[in-house]
């Protein structure tokens, strides 16, 4: 049996979930299953559960998400959640953020046949491209470091009073006490915990947000942010 063929048939709440994009939604997870298995970006064994843990975990993340607002889906790794999220908010303006090549090589290929035209992707580190890319309104997360270390690589790259939006398991709680001086630091002023996807996944999914002020990064970055927007204005008038 091909690892296609394990991935069980959406369930009924996706058609709702992803509405005139269910069927692009399909073709994504079937790429998970299929290019994602053999690219090493996925284990087989997420295969049957692909649709609840990954799919519709990721997408109902977007009730947390502002209209309009642009966002930065940090350590993208197979697209989860920003191409989950990119299906059901075409009014978002979305960047993929991804180091590693050949996953940003998937994304790259995911974005374009399924024709995500709101979604950009950019290869390289949350530390390396501070200042290169514009602040965002949203960074967000989903399995890619503790707290603590997350939000040094994300809450940098947030314009003044954006958020950080990361996708927590069982742990939140105590990341976010384990995490509170380090997010003090970083320019946080509201921490809370969210809980989305109810009447579509069970158990609902977590979601711990962060807000910053003024100063996303705290003081440390304030002199890094201002020297790459020095460096950019000074490239634009050569």
């Amino acid at each position: 049996m091909t690892e296609a063929a394990e991935l069980p048939p959406a369930p009924e709440q996706a058609r709702e979930v992803f509405g005139e994009r269910y069927a692009d939604a399909v073709r994504y997870a079937e790429l998970l299953a299929e290019a994602g298995v053999q690219r090493g970006l996925i284990g087989p064994r997420e295969v049957p559960r692909l649709w609840e843990r990954h799919l519709l975990n990721c997408a109902v993340l977007s009730e947390a998400v502002p209209e309009g607002v642009t966002v930065c889906d940090v350590g993208s790794g197979a697209g989860l959640p920003g191409i989950p999220l990119a299906l059901v908010r075409d009014d978002l303006n979305i960047t993929l953020l991804e180091p590693l090549l050949r996953r940003t090589n998937f994304l790259t290929e995911v974005v374009e046949l399924l024709g995500l035209d709101h979604v950009t992707v950019v290869r390289g580190r949350a530390e390396e491209v501070m200042g290169k890319l514009p602040p965002v309104h949203v960074v967000t997360a989903r399995a890619v470091a503790p707290l603590d270390r997350l939000a040094a690589w994300g809450i940098p790259l947030l314009r003044p009073y954006g958020e950080m939006l990361a996708l927590k398991g069982d742990t939140a709680e105590e990341e976010l006490k384990a995490a509170a001086t380090a997010l003090t630091k970083l320019g946080a002023v509201s921490t809370s915990i969210l809980h989305v996807g109810e009447g579509v996944v069970d158990p609902l999914s977590t979601v711990v947000r962060v807000e910053v002020g003024e100063s996303p990064g705290g003081v440390r970055f304030a002199a890094k942010r201002a020297k790459a927007a020095r460096t950019g204005r000074a490239r634009r008038r050569r």
